[in-house]
């Protein structure tokens, strides 16, 4: 088993006492050191974003867990992080985590679309658009992005 694999299965369950899912990891020389970059993210039945204190108790597990197993064998520094909105959604599970959110499609086709995620209904995404509601199939996704918004939704009048 490579590196990268035995770190995963030593991050997962360590991410999952934080109330989180490990969603990467990517392990990289360093100088003498080994960078372990570990990117972890709410459940897809969760909508938000992961707090710093929940990434944080993350981060402590993860590291107890790589030292307890002897991780890496060499010194290694570890960050642990969430993806970020600039990320491209290309599973199902992060439409599920960005639902709420307005997002931006190019679609096979080559069309475009700017819409609110509503809900993702098996493999349907369900979005509010100006025109009204819109149901794309994910296989007809060919880019999504999470668009950043300085108003958020909970804060509309």
């Amino acid at each position: 088993m490579d590196l990268t694999n035995r770190i995963a299965e030593l991050a997962a369950p360590a991410a999952a006492q934080a109330g989180l899912v490990l969603d990467g990891v990517n392990v990289s020389p360093a100088g003498k050191r080994t960078r372990v970059v570990i990117t972890v993210d709410l459940p897809e039945t969760e909508v938000g974003s992961a707090d710093l204190d929940r990434v944080a108790e993350a981060s402590r597990a993860i590291g107890a867990a790589l030292d307890e197993a002897n991780g890496p064998s060499t010194e290694y520094v570890l960050e642990v992080s969430t993806p970020g909105t600039d990320r491209p959604l290309t599973e199902r599970r992060h439409y599920l985590r960005a639902r709420t959110r307005l997002l931006a499609l190019s679609l096979v086709d080559g069309t475009q679309t700017v819409a609110r995620l509503t809900d993702v209904e098996d493999d349907v995404l369900v979005l509010e658009a100006p025109h009204g509601t819109e149901r794309v199939e994910l296989a007809n996704v060919a880019e999504g992005r999470i668009e950043v918004e300085l108003k958020r939704l909970d804060k509309e009048n």
